[in-house]
This record gives structure tokens, sequence and C-alpha cells, in this order.
């Protein structure tokens, strides 16, 4: 059993870990290093309730300051890891420092993709990620504001959602012809797409930003060959793993930190979770996934792997977003080439989207309708098959549908 175990970042899969760590009895030295002045917390309120102003800080935390002690973990904050030395097995801070580690978890997240476009460094443009970023936002986040959002995707439609409803005047840019149409299926996007309309947001589809316009400070956007006033701008393009660190170390990467299926990279004393790694799926393909529960699960695999009781990390996937009083709910990983079945009427603001890929039930879009994606992430981890009139017949409960 190792006697030194180091956590590089603080978030949802490094607390994770700790957790797991004791609970699967694992007595010796933890040290856990984040880049950022706060202990590990929750991401996912920043762009909906807290930037709303509804959700205290206190509640972003994942735990409380007692569970660092009592868990004998040393957390050490504000302080940035510099390198990894893998054949001396220690790690550099910027503070000088070095620290020695029997195993090493790499769970340092993403950062936000930027935009290299002229004028993108002009004051008032904005990205969302951590706490500061909501802080810098709110003095400006007020009603009458003009505030153009270049991203039409979770980040950018939930930044949308809390501008209409704080009574901002509110302006999407996207590139895609849809909405979200990363994550969701057509009939999600446009009822989505409608749902934005209907609170005065005004959505510009298949429009690229060609740059920013502005003397001191943010004045407009130019997109689609046409300048639209802004006094604020909210850039939400996606994110990029922090994998530079492994990179530097030697270990291999590929739009993330590559590690097999017990979370360990190609060194047996490194391993790697959350949305920083890259790793093969429940369905044999390398992805790279953006969601609390991958962090969650995958630390729960790591602390298995660094204790020598590695176990096969295939879980289902899920993620969410709410936006309005709408909550969309997600499990499985969609593929083109998908059966869609509508299950409920959009016009009810309850229905769900079900993807059928070869009679199994592959993935599951629920917006306002929790049985079904409670009920379809169990078919989808159970490879249940059903027909799709059944399905999509809503006087025969879920839970029916389910038993067969």
């Amino acid at each position: 059993m190792p006697e030194q175990i180091v956590i590089i970042g603080a978030g949802q899969a490094g607390v994770q870990a700790v957790q797991s760590l004791r609970a699967e009895g694992y007595t010796g030295a933890i040290t856990m290093i984040g880049d950022e002045a706060y202990p590990p917390y929750q991401r996912p309120p920043l762009s909906k309730a807290y930037l709303l102003g509804s959700f205290a800080r206190e509640r972003l935390f994942l735990k409380p300051d007692a569970f660092y002690r009592e868990a004998g973990c040393e957390l050490i904050l504000n302080t940035a890891v510099t390198a990894i030395d893998r054949a001396a097995k220690k790690v550099a801070l910027n503070d000088g420092r070095t620290l020695a580690y029997d195993k090493l978890l790499l769970a340092t997240g993403t950062r936000v993709r930027k935009l290299s476009c002229p004028g993108a460094g002009l004051p008032g443009i904005h990205h969302l990620r951590d706490i500061a970023d909501v802080d810098g936002l709110q003095d400006v986040f007020k009603a009458g504001t003009r505030i153009a959002i270049v991203g039409g995707g979770y980040i950018g439609l939930e930044v949308a959602a809390v501008g209409a409803k704080r009574g901002l005047d509110v302006t999407v840019f996207e590139t895609a012809d849809r909405l979200m149409a990363r994550a969701v299926s057509k009939p999600v996007s446009e009822f989505f797409a409608d749902e934005h309309a209907k609170a005065g947001v005004k959505l510009n589809l298949s429009t690229s930003v060609e740059a920013f316009e502005g003397k001191e400070k943010i004045e407009g956007i130019r997109a689609g060959g046409k300048v639209c006033p802004a006094d604020l701008v909210l850039v939400g393009i996606g994110v990029v793993p922090n994998d530079m660190l492994a990179r530097e170390s030697g270990l291999p990467f590929q739009d993330g930190i590559i590690v097999d299926q017990n979370a360990m990279t190609a060194d047996p004393s490194v391993f790697a979770a959350g949305d920083c790694t890259r790793h093969v799926g429940r369905e044999g393909v390398e992805i790279r996934l953006e969601c609390v529960q991958n962090a969650i699960d995958q630390a729960k695999h790591a602390a298995l792997a660094m204790l020598g009781r590695p176990k096969t990390y295939s879980e289902v996937p899920w993620f969410w977003s709410d936006q309005y009083d709408l909550k969309l709910q997600i499990a499985g990983l969609a593929r083109p080439t998908d059966q869609l079945v509508l299950r409920g009427d959009p016009a009810s603001r309850k229905f769900a989207v079900f993807h059928l890929r070869d009679g199994a039930v592959a993935a599951v879009e629920a917006v306002n309708a929790a049985p079904e994606y409670l009920i379809g992430r169990k078919m989808i981890a159970d490879g249940a098959k059903v027909a799709p009139e059944t399905l999509a017949d809503i006087s025969i409960p879920m839970k029916q549908i389910a038993q067969g």
C-alpha cells in the first residue's frame, strides 16, 4: 500500500478520490494541490443558480473544512504544480517546494477555449469557468445591459436563460445550424430554441464571430457581416483539457491524458480522472467526457487501482442542464445513426427523446421528465431492448416498459 498519495487538482474528482481512498481503508498520507484560492467546489451551479444570485457561495463547496482535517488530507490551495519528475516520483510547486509521491493522481480538469479573432482582448469580454469568473460578471450583469453570448451550448444557453430572467438584452451567436448541436438531438434543439425565443433571446445560428469591436472596452461584436452592439460579451465555446503537466512529463495524450479502464496512465504510479482524461468508454471507443458523473466514477476507480484493487470502468455517462424552469437530463452517448423515438409532446414542456441502436436503448434526453431519464438510464446499463411504439406510448408507464 502506498505511503504517500498526491492529488493534483482540487475539484470534483480530487475530493472523490480522497473520500474513496479513506473508505477503502487507505491509512497513508494524502496531499491535494489546487491552483484556486477555494477548496473543492461544484462548477455546474456557476452558470445557473449562482449567477442568478439564488445560490449562496458556501453551498458551492463539496465538503466542509472539517472533512479534510478528519480525512487527514493536507490541502494546499492557491498553488500550482509546475512539473512532474516521474523518475524521482516528485512534483514541483510554484512556491519552490517539491513533494514526493508513491502514487500520483492527475485531476487537473479543463480550461476555457478562447477566441483569437481581432479584439478578443478587449475589456468586457468574459468567460465562465470558476467562482472568480462569475463574481467578475455580477457588477455588469444587470437589467438593460446588452449581452452578446458566443456559443449555443450548455454554458452559453444557461447564461442566456439567467440573463433573460434578470432583464438583460440577450443575443446568442452559434456557428452550428442548431443549438447544442453536439449534445442533443434535433427535436430537443428546436424545443430549446423556441423557449429561448419566447423569453426574448435573439438567436443567430450558422453565424461565426469575425471580430470584437471597441476602443477602451467592448462596444460590439461583428458576426455574419453585421455589427451587434454589446455592453458585455460572454464567450462559451467549450473547454480544453489541462494535460500539459502530463505531456511535459512524457505521458501519452490525445485531447486529454490517456488512461486505461482502471484510470491508470502509461506510468503505473500515475493515474488520472475527470475531464482531463481520455479513456475507452463502455462501447469500446476512446472518449473524453466533461461531466460530474465521469469525474466521480473515474476517481472511485482510480482510488481502487492505486490500492491494488482495480475494477474496470464502464459506467453510463449522464449530463444535465437547467434553463429557465426546464431540466434537461441526458444519459448515454448518442450517435447520428440512432433511431429516435419521441415520448410525450414538447408543447407540454415534458417529454423525452430515446435513441435506439440495434433495438436497444442507447441514450435518452429527457426534459422535465425524471421517470424517463432515471429508468432510461437503467435500461441503457442493462442493454434493454424495447419496441419503438411501446416507448412512444405515454399511456404505458416507464416502470412497466422497463419490466418488459
